[in-house]
């Protein structure tokens, strides 16, 4: 499979322009609406014109939003059409690839995923002549200021508020420095300039923020939100410059919100269930979103990725980073951090040349659902990264000890590559 758990994603190359091209002439048939929008990446609007013309050769008519973080482009889906993306995420800049949407911002489903992939099999092994007067066509498409004005409309207005905001040169620095400044936050903008190169690591972990903790102090801001690539992710630290976990986002948001049933991924920490119903998928924000298109309030995963099926079922950074400022606004953020109980987890990740087949070898049905063992006390996940040759390793235990002993069983498995 070309998908993995958030679309389609690979180094630049000729290989990714030929399955841009092919992935836009199978979405575009029969004479579909579609919408294109890119990242900041310099190979994005090459992409995009390879998608687009591959769509045109289908008759379709296609909307280019350009430069869009990939919440606005899921939004702006067509009724009957598709969206497109083009982005790596949180990869780095020789990184690119697709992210398809159905109307109202979900992800395709593994089922349109086969078909997409089917597809793209009988393509490659033949030929297609489209006729010059069956072309579709390209028309502009301005998303950003309804996009904007649908989260301001959401959220109520706040005062007396300092956030820095961190959108790591990405797509975001076209849409949540107007937000959040729209919602009346002093913002301290960092790394909002789009220019098509990273000044940091595009993803938001805490060894590539380094700097954000001494100028929260500096500045006296109340905490700050940081963004990936394509601003589909946010992350959080408090006013004492404190990362917050992902796993305590995912409570904070969902007490907020009143939200008691709750999708989140396989990885996610046990103490999600001591506050709402769960259910879990694999790791993947597509999965998170294709379970709340049948169930669920409120869904995300702990890397950051946090949907609102009714706001949409695409995860959405900038919102996210506006409803956590209106947290911070209304609660003792630090007060409410405290109430929920974190245990210790610790995660690997190893280089791998072929992971899938490690993962095979250990009985995984899906490489990136991978496997998961647990007991009353912890759990390991072991599966197969989707976008890089990596097979990571969770582990969580309701003492440090318990999760040291849960990745050592972890990493006995894949090493002696059998099943656990």
């Amino acid at each position: 499979m070309r998908f993995g758990s958030s679309g389609i994603r690979s180094r630049y190359g000729p290989d990714l322009v030929r399955t841009a091209l092919m992935v836009g002439r199978i979405l575009g048939a029969p004479r579909r609406e579609l919408i294109v929008g890119v990242d900041t990446r310099t190979t994005s609007p090459v992409l995009a014109r390879a998608f687009s013309a591959g769509a045109l050769s289908a008759g379709a008519l296609v909307k280019t939003a350009g430069l869009a973080p990939t919440p606005a482009v899921a939004l702006a889906t067509p009724h009957g059409g598709y969206g497109c993306m083009i982005t790596a995420s949180h990869n780095p800049e020789e990184y690119n690839g697709l992210k398809i949407f159905n109307p109202g911002g979900s992800s395709l489903l593994r089922s349109q995923q086969v078909e997409v992939e089917e597809s793209l099999q009988i393509a490659e092994t033949g030929t297609f002549q489209p006729e010059w007067d069956k072309f579709g066509r390209t028309v502009p498409a301005a998303i950003l200021d309804s996009y904007r004005e649908r989260i301001l409309h959401r959220i109520p207005e706040i005062s007396d508020l300092s956030m820095i905001l961190d959108c790591g040169n990405g797509a975001g620095s076209v849409a949540s420095p107007g937000i959040l400044a729209g919602l009346g936050i002093r913002v301290h903008a960092v790394n909002c300039n789009p220019s098509g190169k990273f000044s940091r690591p595009s993803e938001p972990l805490l060894e590539n923020l380094p700097y954000i903790p001494p100028l929260i102090r500096k500045l006296g801001a109340r905490g700050a939100v940081v963004h990936d690539g394509d601003a589909d992710r946010m992350v959080a630290f408090d006013a004492e410059g404190t990362i917050i976990p992902g796993d305590a986002m995912l409570i904070l948001f969902a007490r907020y919100l009143g939200a008691k049933r709750i999708v989140t991924t396989s990885d996610a920490s046990m103490a999600v269930e001591e506050w709402a119903e769960v259910r879990r998928t694999p790791v993947g924000d597509a999965f998170v979103s294709e379970e709340l298109t049948r169930w669920g309030e409120f869904g995300g995963e702990p890397s950051g990725a946090w949907i609102f099926p009714d706001h949409s079922l695409c995860p959405d950074g900038p919102y996210a980073a506006a409803l956590f400022s209106r947290i911070v606004a209304d609660w003792d953020l630090r007060e409410e951090l405290e109430k929920i109980p974190e245990y210790p987890m610790v995660r690997i990740s190893l280089p791998c040349p072929d992971p899938s087949s490690v993962m095979t070898s250990l009985g995984a049905d899906s490489p990136t659902d991978g496997i998961r063992f647990a007991d009353e006390d912890g759990w390991c996940l072991i599966r197969a990264s989707g976008t890089e040759p990596k097979i990571r390793i969770t582990a969580e235990g309701r003492t440090r000890r318990k999760a040291d002993e849960m990745q050592e069983k972890g990493l006995a498995a894949v090493k002696a590559g059998k099943k656990t």
